[in-house]
């Protein structure tokens, strides 16, 4: 058979079990866990291995509430279609939208958090604000987006964002992340010619680096949080459908310019 990938390491430590009890990350379920940690609280030992502080869980909880919700978005749209379509499959629908999540929608926190570490560990060798400079420039060399910033709709300053930082600094968990967001921030004008608003994938990533989450896992928060969001929008999809309208109107918006049928 053949081997792919690393195989020297055959063990996991996040769930165990015996005939009378199940253990998650070294904690027995039913006698430490339900009925006695928040489901937030529970989300950031599943991922770390150790329960939150109070700062931590506060973060997270705001973070998970900002970003569940924000209207008929592509990942919504795809869910609601997804789900006229075949009602009989709830989870087909939520993955269908949770399919879509990347660089430019929902899971762009991810790119803003790899970004800002970036800008941080160059900041060991530089000023943050020219550490800040050369990656702004190496992205705009490369006519990639700045990750973290700009917003179509709140194009005078993401109200999330803003109440995220706030928090964070609230809470005194801001920190080197959050500074280098605000360097950004303040660099953009001079490294584009225009400035950029913070958007919440900036924000979200910033705090919650700050407050110790890992970088890698990132993405789990957006995904975990649109979740909510999307169970909502198919619980209201099954009372009052409009994914067929969605469906319609997207057929009448789009118009067809490919080759003309010869009827010779």
């Amino acid at each position: 058979m053949m081997r792919i990938g690393k195989q020297d390491s055959p063990f996991s430590a996040i769930c165990a079990s015996d005939a009378e009890h199940i253990y998650v990350r070294g904690m027995d379920l039913c006698d430490e866990i339900i009925g006695k940690v928040d489901f937030t609280s529970y989300f950031w030992l599943l991922v770390t291995g150790v329960m939150p502080t109070p700062a931590q869980g506060a973060m997270t909880n705001a973070v998970l509430a900002a970003i569940a919700e924000h209207g008929l978005v592509p990942s919504v749209v795809a869910a609601r279609m997804t789900y006229a379509a075949a009602p009989e499959a709830l989870q087909g629908a939520v993955a269908a939208g949770l399919l879509g999540c990347g660089s430019v929608v929902l899971g762009s926190a991810e790119e803003a958090g790899r970004f800002l570490s970036a800008c941080v560990d160059a900041a060991a060798d530089s000023s943050p604000m020219d550490a800040a400079r050369a990656k702004i420039t190496a992205l705009r060399a490369e006519r990639q987006v700045i990750p973290g910033f700009g917003h179509p709709q709140h194009s005078g300053g993401d109200p999330r964002a803003h109440r995220l930082i706030a928090l964070a600094h609230e809470q005194g968990v801001a920190g080197a992340y959050c500074a280098m967001l605000d360097t950004v921030f303040t660099t953009l004008p001079e490294a584009i010619g225009r400035s950029l608003p913070i958007n919440v994938n900036g924000a979200i990533a910033a705090v919650m680096l700050d407050a110790g989450f890992p970088l890698h896992a990132l993405k789990g928060v957006s995904l975990l949080a649109r979740t909510a969001g999307l169970i909502g929008h198919l619980n209201e999809e099954a009372a009052r459908p409009i994914g067929f309208i969605m469906s319609g109107a997207a057929a009448a918006a789009i118009s067809y310019d490919g080759p003309e049928k010869d009827n010779g």
